[in-house]
């Protein structure tokens, strides 16, 4: 039952935040909202207030912000009313469709600010360089920051754990600072029985201790680094190195990810539970800001290509032609949930 609290918590904020921006810069735009909708599925409870429909769904998996003649579908032709989608310019129409991804952004930023005053922080520094490891027999000391891995920064610790994972083969160009001075080197990570991964040979245990703005500074740099996690996890699953079992939806999320989390950390006290909550927070709003801004169709992204095309042209798509798109994109976004529920399922039971 927490488990389906914390999800249903979890995934409010990040969907109502999403909406909530196509919402603001709607209404900015003088676009008619013709229903707000938090949830999929059959309406639980709803309310009118002026011209849009508030409504809360059966199913904490998604929402809406539904705008007039939003895919020119049921416009016909010469009788676009003054709120219409198709009536606010293409500027206006593309500040809305952003404003969804962009407002994702921005709770993962005011997230990632909570957070960093809550964990602790470590600097990309060397305090231990292991004896005989590729660090060593690279010429690392003790003391060296890096500054960059293969030509990416480099700000967190998290960041070099995350290149070791993801890690194939081949040298890794390095840039480490010390005494003020920068240098460069060349090594070959070394793969390590214990952990099942390729190792730098370098531990860790320099913490940062926050001092005026620096919580400004390490909240972009946590949700740089889910950016950064999260693009390098779409290559990995366009190019296949990703199994079914480690893809998940709505069940498998609120199952392994929130449910397994609150198991392991609710004996380590509250404070423990919420910084692993916010973390799943943070983490699922950089995704759904990141994934609607690819250019999909039925995507805020796919969406923004059409507009994107408008402006070129100096003319719009035909609206009946992009609705259509738009369609068929959801159709495959519906098998796609359908495909991820009986993964998850699998996933749960069988594995």
């Amino acid at each position: 039952m927490v488990t389906l609290i914390l999800f249903i918590i979890i995934f409010g904020v990040v969907v109502v935040s999403h909406e909530f921006g196509h919402f603001l810069l709607a209404k900015a735009n003088g676009i008619h909202v013709v229903e707000f909708a938090v949830g999929m599925g059959p309406t639980l409870f709803s309310f009118q207030k002026k011209e849009t429909k508030y409504s809360l769904k059966l199913f904490p998996i998604g929402g809406a912000c539904m705008f007039e003649g939003e895919d020119g579908l049921e416009t016909k032709e010469g009788e676009i009313s003054e709120g219409s989608f198709l009536k606010a310019s293409v500027w206006g129409r593309i500040s809305t469709v952003f404003a969804g991804p962009f407002f994702n952004f921005i709770l993962a930023f005011i997230i990632a600010l909570i957070m960093v005053n809550l964990i602790v922080i470590r600097d990309p520094v060397a305090t231990e360089v292991l004896e005989n490891g590729a660090a060593a027999e690279a010429g690392l000391m003790d003391g060296d920051r890096i500054v960059s891995l293969n030509g990416e920064k480099v700000y967190l610790y998290e960041e070099i754990q995350l290149f070791t994972m993801l890690y194939e083969s081949g040298t890794v160009d390095v840039v480490y600072e010390r005494d003020g001075q920068r240098y460069s080197t060349v090594l070959t990570p070394q793969y390590d029985e214990t952990t099942g991964r390729y190792m730098l040979g370098i531990s860790n245990a320099e913490f940062v201790e926050l001092k005026g703005l620096d919580g400004l500074k390490y909240a972009w740099y946590e949700m740089r680094y889910c950016v950064k996690m999260t693009y390098k996890s779409l290559g990995m699953l366009v190019r296949g190195q990703v199994d079914r079992q480690d893809v998940a939806g709505p069940v498998g999320i609120a199952v392994n990810l929130v449910g397994r989390t609150y198991e392991e950390t609710k004996d380590e006290g509250f404070m423990n539970v919420l910084v692993n909550m916010l973390n799943i927070t943070l983490m699922l709003s950089v995704n759904l800001g990141i994934l609607n801004l690819l250019p999909i169709p039925a995507l805020d992204g796919g969406r923004l290509v059409f507009l994107l095309i408008e402006v070129i042209r100096g003319k719009p798509i035909p609206p009946e032609k992009e609705g259509m798109v738009h369609f068929i994109g959801l159709m495959f976004f519906m098998v796609l949930m359908v495909f991820l529920f009986f993964n998850d399922l699998s996933n749960i039971f069988l594995n």
